[in-house]
């Protein structure tokens, strides 16, 4: 029977496996959401590292006292993080939500970043 932390690893492990086959050598877009933030990083996983990377708990949110647990976080991570991949030279990118479901915070990420320039 499974868990539900195992069925996250299993839906995790599948997910990363579609994506291998059709990267061809793109970049992929990882999300990341906790409770209380949202983090997102493009990883060039031919090189092994990270191009870009943009999260909830940047100096900008800190200050501003804004939460990372909202759609309207997740809307500015995602521009943010698409516009640091556009300025590193990444236009072209695979999404990786991980175990989430495409929904709510992982869509409104997705969204912002594929209005500012990214395409996936």
């Amino acid at each position: 029977m499974a868990t539900p932390k195992n069925a996250m690893g299993l839906r995790k492990v599948r997910v990363r496996k579609t994506l291998k086959a059709r990267e061809n050598g793109r970049p992929r877009l990882s999300v990341f959401r906790s409770s209380k933030n949202i983090y997102a990083q493009i990883i060039d996983d031919i090189k092994g590292h990270t191009v870009a990377q943009a999260s909830s708990l940047e100096e900008g949110f800190i200050a501003a006292k804004k939460t990372g647990a909202n759609k309207a976080a997740a809307t500015e991570i995602g521009k943010l993080v698409a516009e640091r991949a556009v300025k590193a030279g990444v236009k072209e990118v695979v999404f990786d939500r991980g175990s989430y479901i495409y929904h709510g915070r992982v869509k409104a990420l997705a969204e912002a970043a594929r209005a500012a320039g990214l395409k996936f």
